[in-house]
């Protein structure tokens, strides 16, 4: 069945219309019929807010309880030998100082997230250009510029995912994978919507949270009832 037939499928089954209950959406977006790899499960979040302003910028992380299925592969930029070898164990795929930056300069991005201690960050700095538009680039506020390289690395392949609202003023994340039990997706969406409708700006003054859609790699998107996490 070539993809164009399956969406086609996948797509009768649902009403255009219609905002699913939570539970709903996820029953059907299992029903789905999937290709052959394992999709990703993906949520989309239409905010209220105009990102070309500073005070509007929606960003941050959140730990998925399940993870997202996905290994995720990260880099460590320290000085201290000890804490680079210590990633390594923990899992990340490289780790270094200096030689590390220099592969990086390269080319070499075949990296999820980086790591950066903070005594690092005048040299990763000067990665800036190819870093920064790949959303590559340690930051302080997300947890990536840290001292306590061991928590980061562990929180990273955990689980931990990064949020951030896009020119459009949507923000798209991945939360698990369709071979995920149900109650295990609903948990991990719970988690990543209550973290985002917690970023809230105090800026916003009209309506912050729009609309919330779910969908996999290859389906329809299903409109989930926004009041389910709304108090």
């Amino acid at each position: 069945m070539s993809f164009g037939k399956r969406y086609k499928e996948n797509l009768s089954k649902l009403n255009q219309e219609k905002e699913y209950g939570l539970e709903e959406a996820v029953d059907l977006l299992h029903s789905f019929n999937h290709s052959k790899f394992d999709e990703s499960v993906d949520i989309s979040v239409n905010l209220g807010v105009d990102p070309k302003h500073a005070d509007q910028l929606v960003r941050g992380t959140v730990s998925l309880p399940n993870g997202t299925g996905k290994k995720v592969k990260v880099v460590v930029v320290a000085k201290d030998d000890e804490k680079n070898n210590k990633a390594k164990e923990l899992g990340a795929i490289d780790a270094g100082s200096d030689d590390l930056i220099a592969k990086i300069k390269k080319g070499w991005l075949d990296f999820d997230v980086m790591i950066a201690s903070p005594e690092m960050m005048v040299e990763v700095g000067k990665l800036g250009r190819v870093l920064g538009p790949r959303g590559l680039m340690p930051n302080p506020k997300i947890g990536t510029v840290t001292p306590d390289i061991e928590k980061a690395v562990n929180e990273v392949i955990a689980g931990k995912v990064e949020y951030r609202v896009d020119k459009a003023g949507v923000i798209a994340v991945s939360v698990g994978r369709v071979s995920f039990e149900k109650e295990k997706l609903l948990e991990n969406i719970k988690s990543c919507m209550n973290a985002i409708i917690k970023s809230k700006p105090t800026s916003v003054k009209g309506t912050y949270f729009k609309k919330l859609t779910i969908s996999s790699t290859m389906s329809p998107g299903l409109r989930v009832d926004k009041s389910e996490f709304i108090n």
